[in-house]
């Protein structure tokens, strides 16, 4: 069984596999490419003067390929609750997770069908974690705001869900903080040498 199953691959569902995966779960990603970065470009999203949204999107998955997340150009057709997680089902396959990340854009179908609580607003109800009313489930960005879409909010999303996750998974409070000392352990082909 896979620890975190995420679905969507734009910054929400890449943060989230990037901080489970770097932090040692197991994550798989399922992407279908169709996020709205293809058709952004960021001078917003702090650290980064100008990128492309196509770029920063393969830069993303760069980084989650490197820390070992299994990635499928798959579209999601169910997830359903099990007994410990949960099934989702891909390309005529299914695949179990403990954990379920939603990262869908404004899609939300999925966490529809999983039976998680909207609210007036017709969004999916999250708390700050980004956990449904779905134990163990997790909506990100578009589909848990209305109007606020940004790279950047979808990205601390996806990095919310993780982090509690991860606290969860270490039964305390988990904290992603990294050092330069350890650039070269922890992001390997990923350290700029210049």
């Amino acid at each position: 069984m896979t620890n975190v199953i995420v679905v969507g691959g734009g910054p929400a569902g890449l943060s989230a596999a990037l901080f489970t995966a770097k932090n040692g779960l197991d994550t798989t990603v399922f992407d279908t490419d169709g996020t709205w970065m293809h058709k952004a470009h960021l001078f917003n999203y702090p650290g980064i003067g100008s990128v492309d949204g196509s770029v920063f999107v393969e830069t993303l998955r760069d980084q989650v390929d490197d820390f070992g997340v299994e990635r499928h150009d798959a579209e999601v057709t169910a997830v359903e609750s099990v007994d410990d997680g949960f099934a989702v089902s891909a390309a005529d396959e299914t695949h179990e997770a403990t954990y379920v990340v939603l990262a869908t854009g404004a899609s939300r179908d999925l966490a529809e069908s999983l039976g998680c609580a909207f609210g007036e607003d017709d969004t999916v109800d999250v708390g700050v974690d980004m956990e449904t009313s779905v134990e163990n489930a997790y909506a990100t960005g578009a589909m848990v705001r209305a109007e606020e879409w940004q790279a950047v909010i979808a990205a601390g999303d996806g990095a919310a869900a993780a982090l509690n996750i991860l606290s969860k998974e270490k039964g305390e409070h988990f904290h992603d903080f990294d050092v330069p000392a350890d650039a070269e352990r922890v992001l390997g082909s990923l350290v700029d040498d210049e």
